[in-house]
């Protein structure tokens, strides 16, 4: 890759909890300073604005002295899952069946080759004219596929003119993104193409306005999901790439400091954990191609795994006394400040958890939602006061709580395993006046002490930490999954099922060192946190870009 000698590297990583920065200088690769700042998921680029801004306010660092910016984004990822995007019309040339894509519709149209390259049928050029003229007012762009176009490009080519002649909006073609054989995997990877361009153009515009205003005019790269720096030039075309952003960087972060060319890269997060390996060292690539969402692709992308489980999932104890421990993320009750005891209102009714509108949020931009609105005029309450107050039948309320919690306009608290590291003081970052409040309502109601409720707490934790685990390692090994050959393993009364990892961990996030210790000893191997792993992706990113040719 070509950089210049300018003396300093920005590494971002955007996660479903945090953004994180670090700044390092060239060329000994030393990080100067790194920052938190919260994501701002309805716009990325603000909570990137934020870490770049205290970046260069603690370190002093002029932007000008800036060679180049990588960034690993969770964009694409969130996009797809959350059903953002352009309207799509794919065209299909030559013999396939039915597809079942994101798009308004597919049209089926004679034409494509054989697997000589030899033309099967004639392109029916018509049939193509009169279908874009029906969805050029319904649809924001085309992806064309036509059969063995990775033999000859032909007919895409000619479909590719026609639709931009007929009119002129973007157009993706499948051999331009692949060439494997799989018409369908194709498509979808030129449809999916598609419908991220407008997504991954406005978060890089608006990022690059970002940059401009404070000075840095260098370059920025983007990272791939197969462990590769993208400049930001080419994004726009190669959305779907920048999949697995994040596990990208937890790989090479995990490349450029484990003990051993073989090892788990963990990456503990507030939401969820993501697991990758590194084998002969260097990423162990999915070479049969990556799902985004529902959708097998061609996109290549470090073959990970990822659980909801983290710092800030959700504990909750229900009615028939059971433990659950995530998938959900709140706010641990040691970081809110705005919310009453936790005494007075845990274990009192549906969901364990308190709700408040975001700070920022005014009672004009609220009042197109009744809840929204009610939360800023009343304050926060918990999900069992709103449904009394609205009369909402339960599920409503769970799913328009948890759009609204997409969507940035509520935080929820309850209690999440940083608390019960409060209780346990091995942790100090809040109030644990309110983690050990919390805990002593839900023990309490699992008729069990306190400590011993933190401890199955974390016990949860590392067991879906090591379950994901198991089964990453055993789906690599034999295609399948101990989950889902022997789900109840632990719970045999015929024999003890144990494994034990040839491989150590590296540790990631600022959970890790807390989380992982426990999970190692379980798998029976040794756990790792390398300098600066609590911003391992940050990291991860802008050594990547260093060491890339």
């Amino acid at each position: 890759m070509e950089t210049n000698n300018t003396s300093y590297i920005i590494g971002i990583d955007t996660g479903g909890t945090y953004t994180d920065a670090v700044l390092l200088s060239r060329p000994e690769n030393k990080v100067i300073f790194s920052t938190k700042h919260p994501t701002t998921h309805h716009d990325l680029s603000q909570g990137i604005s934020k870490c770049l801004q205290q970046l260069f306010q603690q370190s002093n660092i002029h932007p000008s002295q800036v060679g180049w910016v990588a960034v690993s984004t969770t964009l694409a990822t969130n996009a797809v899952v959350e059903g953002k995007g352009a309207e799509v019309a794919l065209l299909v040339a030559g013999p396939a069946k039915h597809f079942n894509l994101p798009v308004v519709s597919t049209f089926y149209l004679r034409g494509g080759h054989n697997h000589m390259g030899e033309e099967v049928e004639p392109l029916d050029v018509e049939g193509l004219v009169d279908a874009v003229r029906r969805f050029r007012s319904h649809v924001d762009a085309y992806a064309v596929c036509s059969a063995m176009s990775i033999y000859n490009p032909a007919h895409e080519k000619i479909m590719q003119k026609a639709v931009s002649l007929i009119d002129p909006k973007p157009v993706f073609c499948s051999h331009e993104v692949s060439q494997r054989p799989g018409i369908k995997e194709r498509a979808a990877t030129s449809v999916l193409n598609a419908r991220l361009m407008p997504v991954m153009q406005d978060f890089l515009s608006s990022m690059q306005d970002s940059l401009t205003a404070l000075g840095m005019a260098g370059k920025v790269f983007i990272i791939r999901g197969d462990a590769r720096p993208m400049d930001i030039s080419e994004t726009h075309k190669q959305a779907a790439s920048t999949v697995a952003s994040g596990p990208a960087a937890t790989a090479w972060y995990g490349l450029s400091f484990s003990p051993s060319p073989e090892a788990l890269i963990i990456d503990v997060g507030g939401t969820t954990t993501d697991i990758t390996l590194i084998k002969n060292g260097q990423p162990v690539i999915d070479e049969e191609g990556s799902h985004i969402g529902e959708w097998l692709t061609h996109v290549d992308a470090v073959k990970m795994s990822t659980v909801g489980a983290g710092g800030d999932s959700h504990a909750s104890v229900s009615s028939r006394g059971r433990l659950t421990v995530g998938p959900g993320r709140v706010l641990p009750l040691a970081m809110s400040d705005n919310t009453p005891s936790p005494s007075s209102w845990i274990g009192k009714g549906l969901f364990d958890r308190y709700v408040m509108a975001e700070p920022d949020i005014t009672a004009d931009e609220a009042k197109h939602d009744k809840v929204l609105a009610y939360l800023i005029e009343n304050g926060p309450a918990t999900p069992q006061m709103l449904k009394e107050h609205f009369d909402m039948v339960e599920i409503t309320l769970i799913s328009h709580l948890k759009e609204l919690s997409n969507l940035q306009l509520i935080v929820e608290t309850g209690f999440t395993p940083t608390d019960a590291l409060h209780v346990l003081n091995k942790l100090n970052l809040g109030n644990r006046k309110n983690s050990v409040e919390g805990a002593e309502r839900l023990a309490a109601a699992l008729g069990i002490e306190t400590e011993a409720f933190c401890l199955q707490v974390l016990d949860a934790v590392e067991q879906k930490i090591e379950d994901a685990i198991l089964d990453h390692i055993l789906k690599i090994e034999t295609g399948k999954t101990m989950t889902g050959f022997f789900p109840n393993y632990r719970n045999s009364s015929l024999f003890d099922l144990r494994f034990m990892a040839k491989v150590p961990i590296v540790g990631i996030g600022a959970a890790a060192r807390y989380l992982l210790p426990g999970v190692a000893e379980r798998l029976q191997t040794k756990a790792f946190f390398p300098d600066h792993y609590e911003v391992g992706n940050a990291l991860g990113a802008a050594l990547m870009t260093i060491n890339t040719k």
